[in-house]
């Protein structure tokens, strides 16, 4: 796939999640990758299928605070889509909850974050 229509494929895919994410987080959810990082030429949007993530220090990342988790939709590469910063314990919950009912499943590999 060409570089700019890979781009624009996976643009639209980001904006979907971020729109899904936004409704469930107050307008919290920032854009994140729209490209898979697969180390040669061939340029590739990230997928369409949306997997829910939340990432803490435990998981090799350090936050820039201590404000709890980092929620990501990822593909079912574990490319982050989208994100939302300071997700507490109690909105965690809450989250994981609305995500089951909507049939998100959850994404145990390691995640791909925007640096």
């Amino acid at each position: 796939m060409q570089y700019f229509q890979a781009l624009k494929t996976g643009q639209k895919r980001v904006a979907e999640s971020r729109e899904y994410l936004n409704k469930l987080t107050n307008g919290k959810a920032m854009p994140a990758l729209a490209l898979r990082d697969n180390k040669s030429n061939v340029w590739e949007p990230v997928g369409e299928e949306n997997l829910y993530a939340f990432v803490d220090e435990s998981a090799g990342f350090v936050l820039t605070d201590n404000s709890g988790y980092i929620l990501a939709l990822v593909d079912n590469h574990g490319i982050s889509k989208t994100i939302v910063q300071g997700v507490t314990k109690t909105q965690k919950e809450i989250l994981e909850q609305t995500f089951q009912k909507d049939n998100i499943p959850e994404y145990k590999g390691k995640i791909t974050l925007p640096v």
